[in-house]
């Protein structure tokens, strides 16, 4: 007697891409541990448990949920996107940090920068400032418009929206919620948001911004990272 699904898939926590402790002084190891161990497993756990009674969505990908919750039945719909979100973002995040990282940004996405702000200097101030006047808990983001030429802006998401909610492709993240920093900095997100900047991951980055200038079929082929990033 044939049993549906009876291996349902599963969202899968991703392993941080260096130690609790690669970060330091600028992000701290505890806060580390605190934000991947604990804050991104229990969105991946709720994500699961949420999706136990829709064995249809069991293959979906976070990504795939968030941009499609109108195929989310209405009773879990707001938990599917708190924490797919939560998710998907947190998979970006800890892609777009790397230690002895930070410096400034070339080629083609450094050129961008400067067309769009007027300087490296000039997106810095306008990306720290977005961060820092976000009421409440959310994310800060760099990301290209996928019309008018595909212009650079910074965005703020409230929750675990994503840009491309909004048809925005994410080329950089930092988080603004308090878990991401009040260990370390208590209530002084400036200093946080200053701070941040020595970990950046241009190159990820970089490759971001490479692949959103491909068409939404290719993009996904090419940009793993964006899917893999978030899901198993």
């Amino acid at each position: 007697m044939g049993v549906d699904n009876p291996c349902p898939m599963k969202h899968l926590l991703p392993l941080l891409p260096y130690g609790h402790a690669a970060l330091e002084p600028h992000v701290d190891a505890q806060t580390m541990m605190l934000h991947h161990d604990k804050h991104h497993a229990s969105y991946v756990a709720n994500l699961n448990t949420a999706l136990e009674s829709v064995p249809e969505l069991h293959e979906r990908s976070a990504l795939w949920l968030l941009l499609n919750l109108s195929e989310v039945p209405g009773k879990i719909r707001t938990a599917v996107r708190n924490n797919a979100g939560g998710h998907l973002n947190h998979g970006l995040l800890w892609r777009a940090m790397s230690p002895a990282a930070g410096g400034a940004p070339a080629g083609l996405l450094a050129d961008a920068i400067d067309r769009d702000f007027g300087s490296f200097d000039g997106f810095k101030v306008r990306f720290a400032e977005a961060g820092s006047k976000l009421f409440g808990s959310g994310w800060v983001w760099l990301a290209r418009e996928q019309q008018d030429g595909g212009k650079l802006q910074v965005y703020t998401t409230s929750g675990h929206d994503n840009p491309l909610m909004q048809e925005h492709f994410p080329i950089l993240v930092n988080d603004v919620w308090e878990h991401a920093y009040y260990l370390k900095h208590e209530n002084r997100r400036d200093d946080y948001l200053k701070r941040w900047w020595a970990v950046v991951n241009w190159e990820e980055a970089d490759r971001r911004f490479d692949s959103s200038k491909l068409p939404p079929e290719r993009r996904w082929e090419k940009d793993g990272g964006l899917v893999l990033a978030a899901t198993n």
